[in-house]
């Protein structure tokens, strides 16, 4: 089943005003782990998620983003202790793309071994979001000062597909890519302690061990 990933940022004693330079460093990480250098929205929440937004802006895909610091700068100009701030970067994984004649074939649950389909990179947005402190009670203690929604786990397992040696490694690379990238941007933005979690409270680790066969 696939499941939501996360990764939660922590920092000591941090200083609202201090936190649009946590969220650029964060931000800034991407270009470098198979993200786009620029972000695509920013959006301020007010209170908790249950309220509309007080502040968004979509600048869009590619060239059409805006630069990390100008779209933290934008919306941090409200700044506010019962405040969250998200903004979507774009981030590429590989991921099975069923259908095209031709192509490599995989058998997935349910279809006959005639079944095609492809390898390919594609990009899914990615949320980073920067609590205040006061933002849904308190939740930055639990949710980190800063965390990542990496949406669906699915291109770290594709547990409904059989993986051929081409497969697993594509698996391996999305991984490799996670595993980097997570290092990169605790480095980069100097927390002291982070966790990579879903939203089931299951273990990516075990769960990729058991899907390529590594478990002893």
């Amino acid at each position: 089943m696939a499941d939501t990933l996360y990764l939660s940022l922590w920092y000591p004693n941090l200083r609202l005003e201090a936190l649009a330079d946590k969220l650029v460093q964060v931000l800034g990480v991407f270009a470098a782990h198979g993200g786009e250098p620029l972000v695509y929205s920013a959006t301020v929440w007010p209170v908790d998620w249950s309220e509309a937004p007080v502040f968004q802006q979509i600048y869009g895909h590619g060239e059409r983003g805006a630069d990390a610091k100008f779209a933290v700068e934008q919306a941090l100009e409200l700044l506010h202790d019962d405040y969250a701030y998200e903004f979507q970067i774009g981030w590429s994984l590989w991921e099975l793309e069923l259908g095209d004649a031709g192509q490599e074939t995989r058998m997935t649950a349910g279809q006959e071994s005639g079944a095609t389909g492809r390898w390919v990179r594609e990009s899914r947005l990615v949320r980073v979001t920067g609590y205040g402190p006061l933002f849904d009670e308190g939740a930055y203690e639990q949710d980190g000062h800063i965390r990542i929604d990496f949406g669906s786990d699915a291109p770290f397992l594709e547990e409904d597909a059989e993986l051929n040696v081409v497969g697993a490694r594509h698996v391996e690379d999305n991984v490799r890519q996670l595993v980097e990238l997570t290092a990169a941007v605790e480095k980069a933005s100097g927390a002291t302690a982070r966790l990579l979690w879903s939203e089931l409270g299951e273990s990516l680790a075990q769960r990729l061990a058991a899907r390529l066969g590594m478990r002893n």
